[in-house]
Order: C-alpha cells, then structure tokens, then sequence
C-alpha cells in the first residue's frame, strides 16, 4: 500500500504523540538503512563511506547511519552542508552531538567543502520528503558532486531532488543505487526507479494504531 507524504508526516505525530519519540524513528531508520546497505555490500571494513546530511531529518538519518556504520569498521566522514548552529530538530542535534565525542567518524561542517579521498560509497541523505522550490547552496554542489562520482550511491527515504508525492524533480536531483524509504511507499517515489534504484520500504517501529484515522 502507497501513502501520501502528508499522511505520513501525521502518522509519525501520532506516533510521536503516543510516546514513540521522533528520536527513536530515526534510529530505527538510521539502522535499517545500514542493514540494507551491509547485506548489499557485504563486509564494510575499512570502506570509505562519505556521507552528505542536510539540515532537516533526512540529514539526522544519515547522522544515525555515520555511527552505525562506524560500529561495521567503515571509515565513515560526514559532510554536514551548512553550520552546526543551523541544524533544524532536535534529533539531529541530538545525533551530531553523539559524533563529536566519535573520533571514529570523520565531521566537516559548513557552507563549503571539499572532498581529498575517493569514496567506495556514497550516501544522499540530504533533502528528504519536505522538498519545496529550488535546490540551493550548498546542498546543488553537494547533489552535483554524488552525480560525477563513481562509487555506490545510497538515498535515504529519497533521492535528493525527487518529489515523493508526485515523482517530478528540482532543477537537480541525485541518481542513485539503492533508496530505502520507511514505514510505507510514498506514492510518488517508484515512479522513478531510474533514480531511486533498488527501493525498499522498511519498518522502522511505528505503532501501527498510529494509522488509525489516517489510512
């Protein structure tokens, strides 16, 4: 079953509102991406996996998946496109603030960056279902930079730039190889399997009652 994106932003106040915090579905989300991407890649011991978060909850996701996939060995770096102090939730405060005591993983923040390595993977985790007008610095420089780069490409929830209502683009938009989106298909997200790659929808503990008057 398909869902819309605003049925799914009151289901996870429901759920929210019941007492499973927006927290704890990023975690879960944040893990079940990594689980994917371990059973798709096999050992991730020493890869080099480069990251890119946005400021939002996409962002956090890809903040739980930086300290997942350091706990498999990767050689994980963040690039968090914007300044610490502009990071939108507090779940994803709550994440970075994690990382910075992990000197395991690798945090570049700011309006600019630059990459010296080459990655053996790659995750968008930059623009999720709140997408809206034009795709602005630096997130373009960052959705650009994924697309002129050989390695494995994974988008979290969405591929940066594509609609998950609607299955249209922004002015740019990430092509990747594999997405997993959560707890149901956005409607508008298989329409693009030329940018969405393998597509999952994964659990990530909401209570199903959490649905209750909205599906």
């Amino acid at each position: 079953m398909e869902i819309t994106v605003d049925q799914m932003y009151q289901i996870e106040n429901n759920g929210h509102d019941m007492g499973f915090l927006k927290k704890f579905m990023m975690e879960n989300a944040g893990a079940a991406s990594v689980r994917r991407l371990v059973d798709k890649q096999g050992n991730l011991e020493s890869k080099k996996i480069l990251i890119f978060v946005g400021l939002g909850n996409n962002g956090g996701d890809g903040l739980v998946m930086a300290r997942h996939l350091a706990g498999y060995g990767a050689n994980v770096t963040v690039i968090l496109l914007g300044t610490t102090e502009k990071i939108k939730t507090e779940e994803s405060n709550w994440n970075w603030s994690i990382l910075e005591k992990m000197p395991s993983v690798k945090l570049i923040s700011g309006d600019s960056f630059n990459v010296d390595f080459k990655p053996d993977i790659m995750v968008d985790a930059i623009l999720g279902t709140g997408i809206s007008g034009e795709i602005r610095e630096p997130y373009a420089s960052a959705i650009n930079y994924i697309n002129q780069t050989e390695c494995f490409k994974f988008a979290v929830d969405v591929p940066s730039g594509l609609d998950p209502q609607t299955g249209e683009t922004a002015n740019i938009y990430t092509k990747c190889n594999m997405t997993v989106t959560f707890h149901k298909m956005k409607q508008g997200i298989p329409k693009r399997k030329d940018l969405t790659g393998e597509l999952y929808a994964e659990k990530i503990g909401i209570p199903p009652e959490a649905e209750e008057g909205i599906l």
